[in-house]
């Protein structure tokens, strides 16, 4: 059976909560709900699930990726255009330093910015379902149910209390 997405509007956050342990209790998985507020509320506030990312792994990546290349680039270019200055060594070591120091922190920086759009899921190509009362206060609880169980969840968000229900169509 397909899911199809319902939208709960509350005007108090503990009503949301409310209604998010009440989709819960009835089955609901806890990965099929998610909270929309227009303000940064603390994690954890309605009681929904901690969300996981990987966005320690981007600088990592491109801090090695960045002194890899660094150095391939210095010791490349030294050995293919050798300049023996002195009996000096071809490769010189203080000036490969400087140059992957940069090449490791711009990788590094790249790559955060790219994990940060990674993790926040963006561009978003296919909007679903939404209601702009949420940018003017309200909360919006947004459940992802089987379609034969609409009627019930939408009888579970409006005994919370919600405001208005909205489903898709």
């Amino acid at each position: 059976m397909a899911k199809s997405p319902i939208l709960g509007l509350f005007k108090d956050a503990n009503a949301a909560a409310d209604a998010g342990d009440a989709l819960k209790s009835s089955g609901v998985s806890e990965n099929d709900i998610d909270f929309l507020t227009d303000a940064p509320y603390p994690e954890g506030a309605f009681g929904e699930r901690e969300e996981k990312h990987r966005l320690y792994l981007f600088p990592f990546i491109g801090a090695t990726l960045g002194l890899s290349a660094a150095i391939l680039l210095t010791s490349m270019t030294q050995l293919a255009y050798p300049l023996v200055t002195g009996g000096k060594p071809i490769l010189a070591l203080p000036a490969m330093a400087v140059v992957s120091y940069e090449g490791t922190m711009l990788g590094a920086i790249l790559f955060t910015c790219l994990g940060v759009i990674f993790e926040s899921r963006l561009p978003k190509l296919k909007s679903g379902l939404y209601d702009t009362r949420i940018t003017e206060g309200y909360i919006g609880v947004l459940a992802s149910v089987e379609d034969g169980d609409l009627d019930q969840t939408r009888g579970i968000l409006n005994q919370a209390g919600a405001d208005d229900v909205k489903t898709e169509g």
